[in-house]
């Protein structure tokens, strides 16, 4: 049997682990900037000063558990332990992050800082080995793209849940009241990602070995990283993706509440969203078969420009045309980002050929690194953009010039970092062949240290 091909129950099994990942990642995205400024109480600047600067603790965890990562070795790998070992601290920390504290504005500024610090840095412990995983399951660049496939479709599901039931959820276990029902809702999902984890952990298998053992250490790891040139494209367009993805992301609620005018549809307008992204990544490897993932890409984000600037031009009183636009933009969003992951992917084999040295949880770490400050950034601009329109969370209406704010946040702003990708990604270079022909290569010399 061919050990590059991978069944469908371990692509499930892939998939369960960004699963777990998603119900955080996607609530941070979709409820947590509404969260802090409507129930928890932060002014617009200071929400998006704390996302930005708990980035910087970024910078030393992310390359630290890439490199730990790539350094564990275990009976059960590298990278599944850590999603066992993790998920049940992760999760309990993603709900106390949604409790809100009767404390003075102050304080409960520092338990804002405090929690969502921990709960980033769990992230990065627990999502940097997640991803590195797909790097060692198999080695076939177009089989990676149908792994992510299933890992982003079953990721995105998780989105899914949250925008359908977690508004419900908190109305219910709350009475009412957001405050006491956030916590209860979080803790929901938050089992839901310790099952997924131990999911992911049981039906996947590490097979991709380094070449040839050699002895490394952090100065030289980061020097082979940063001399792939193909891993600096690939971080480059997680980095830019995300602001985007963020500024999009944040928005919606805002933009239902407010834009729209009938807050009774949020959880409408999110699932929406949510479920054409799920839908949208399980086409994803079958355009790059035929198209190549440049091609596929730049096709990908061409129609998500066009969308954005076509949705901001459309009135509030055109809710079906406003709901098909955004389902539309947020189908081919999702559809590009297995084709990036297996992108990163490709780039670990690509530097071990180059230095010898085959850095896989380092790769991740620099590319989760480069999303995440993408992310900081996405969230410190939609702070900065709804405190410059002069949005008000603690109002009972909102001026012109904010509600304008938030339709740019959601349409054209993140038109404009869609439409910058298209001339990063033609910088990379690794097609299918020159995959196919870099893996003869590795597995040559592989075959040449063993006689």
């Amino acid at each position: 049997m061919n050990e590059s091909r991978l069944k469908p129950i371990e692509k499930i099994g892939y998939g369960l682990g960004d699963f777990g990942s998603n119900v955080v990642f996607q609530t941070i995205l979709i409820l947590l900037p509404s969260f802090y400024t409507d129930v928890f109480g932060l002014a617009p600047a200071a929400m998006g000063t704390m996302f930005l600067a708990v980035r910087l603790l970024d910078t030393i965890t992310d390359p630290i558990m890439g490199i730990l990562a790539d350094n564990t070795n275990t009976r059960w790998g590298k990278f599944r332990p850590y999603l066992l070992w993790f998920a049940i601290p992760f999760s309990v920390v993603f709900v106390l992050t949604f409790i809100t504290p009767g404390f003075s504005d102050g304080s409960k500024l520092t338990y804002a800082y405090c929690t969502y610090a921990l709960l980033m840095v769990l992230y990065t412990v627990v999502n940097i080995p997640y991803c590195a995983l797909g790097g060692v399951i198999t080695s076939d660049s177009q089989e990676r793209v149908s792994a992510n496939s299933y890992r982003f479709f079953i990721a995105t599901s998780a989105g899914v849940l949250i925008s359908f039931f977690a508004p419900g959820m908190v109305n219910h276990f709350g009475n009412g009241n957001q405050q006491a029902g956030y916590p209860y809702a979080m803790a929901v999902f938050g089992f839901l990602a310790v099952l997924a984890f131990f999911g992911c952990f049981s039906l996947t298998k590490e097979r991709v070995k380094q070449v040839a053992k050699t002895k490394g250490s952090l100065a030289l790891d980061f020097k082979t990283l940063l001399k792939n040139d193909q891993w600096l494209v690939v971080a480059t367009l997680f980095l830019v993706l995300l602001i985007p993805i963020v500024l999009r992301g944040a928005s919606q609620v805002y933009y239902v509440k407010w834009f729209i005018g009938k807050p009774e549809l949020i959880a409408a307008f999110l699932t929406t969203g949510t479920f054409c992204q799920m839908i949208g990544a399980g086409f994803a490897s079958s355009l790059t078969s035929k198209l190549g993932k440049v091609p596929s890409y730049i096709a990908v984000q061409a129609i998500i420009v066009t969308g954005s600037i076509a949705l901001y031009f459309v009135s509030s009183s055109n809710i079906w045309i406003i709901f098909i636009l955004f389902g539309l933009i947020n189908f081919f969003v999702q559809m590009g980002a297995p084709i990036l992951f297996s992108m990163a992917a490709d780039t670990v084999e690509y530097g071990e050929l180059k230095s010898g040295r085959r850095v896989t949880g380092l790769v991740f770490s620099g590319a989760l690194f480069a999303l995440k400050l993408g992310v900081a950034i996405g969230g410190w601009l939609i702070g900065v953009v709804l405190a410059y329109y002069g949005y008000d969370g603690q109002a009972d209406s909102q001026s012109t010039e904010a509600i304008r704010g938030i339709v740019l946040s959601l349409t054209l702003f993140p038109a404009i970092g869609h439409f910058f990708l298209i001339p990063i990604v033609c910088l990379y270079k690794l097609n299918q062949p020159r995959c196919d022909e870099i893996r003869k290569e590795l597995d040559s010399k592989s075959s040449d240290s063993k006689i």
